[in-house]
C-alpha cells in the first residue's frame, strides 16, 4: 500500500470513528474493558501504561480508576512541548492531576507529575486509527507512539492496541520504525498476531 492510500485509509477510519454515536462508543468501550480485564497482564499489573480517550476512541477510564483503587501506578503519556513527535511516560495518581494538553488530550499536569525516571508495566494500552492481524498499527503519522514504544522502560511491556473492530484490518503497510503491538482488543475479540 503507498502512501497516499495510507493516507486515505486513515482518513477513512476517522470518519468511520467520529460518525459513531455516544451509545455505540460507550457499547464497543463496554465490551473491549471486559475483555482487558481476562488479560494476566491486566489482573497483575502494579503499573500500566493508558491513554485519555479522544474523539470517539475506545474509552478505558474506567480501567484508570479501577488501577488508582488497587494502588497501582496509573503511567500515561504527555506530548513534551515544542518537540513533535516525543511523549514523556509520567505518573497520575488520580483524575484531578490531569489537564488539556496537546492536541486537546488529557495528560498528567507537567506541574505536579514530572516525568518518571524508572518505569516498567507490566501492560500497555495504546490506541491507534487502526490495526491489522499482524499486529501493525496505524496512528495519525506523527510517530509518537512508535518512539514510545522503542524505549528500555516498554521493552518486556505486554502491549495492547485498542480499537473498534472496524479497525481492526487483513493488512496494513509497514516501516523498518513501526512498532507492532502484541494483543490487539476490540470490543468482540483479543486478537494475537
Amino acid at each position: 500500500m503507498a502512501e497516499p492510500e495510507k493516507t486515505i485509509l486513515r482518513k477513512r477510519l476517522i470518519e468511520r470513528r467520529a460518525a459513531l454515536s455516544a451509545d455505540e462508543v460507550a457499547r464497543a468501550s463496554e465490551g473491549a474493558v471486559s475483555l482487558v480485564r481476562t488479560l494476566f497482564e491486566w489482573k497483575n499489573a502494579s503499573e500500566a501504561l493508558l491513554y485519555w480517550p479522544v474523539r470517539g476512541e475506545i474509552d478505558l477510564r474506567p480501567l484508570m480508576t479501577e488501577l488508582w483503587q488497587r494502588g497501582c501506578r496509573v503511567l500515561l503519556p504527555r506530548c513534551r512541548p515544542d518537540q513533535p513527535g516525543l511523549m514523556d511516560i509520567a505518573c497520575a495518581a488520580c483524575e484531578d492531576e490531569l489537564v488539556p494538553g496537546a492536541f486537546s488530550i488529557m495528560e498528567p499536569d507537567a506541574e505536579i507529575c514530572p516525568p518518571v525516571d524508572t518505569c516498567h508495566p507490566q501492560i500497555a494500552l495504546i490506541p491507534g486509527v487502526g490495526f491489522d492481524r499482524k499486529g501493525n498499527r496505524l496512528g495519525f503519522g506523527g510517530g509518537y507512539y512508535d518512539r514510545l514504544l522503542d524505549t528500555d522502560a516498554l521493552r518486556d511491556t505486554l502491549v495492547v492496541g485498542v480499537a473498534h473492530e472496524f479497525q481492526l484490518i487483513d493488512s496494513l503497510p509497514t516501516q523498518p520504525w513501526d512498532k507492532p503491538v502484541h494483543v490487539v482488543c476490540t470490543e468482540e475479540e483479543l486478537w494475537r498476531p
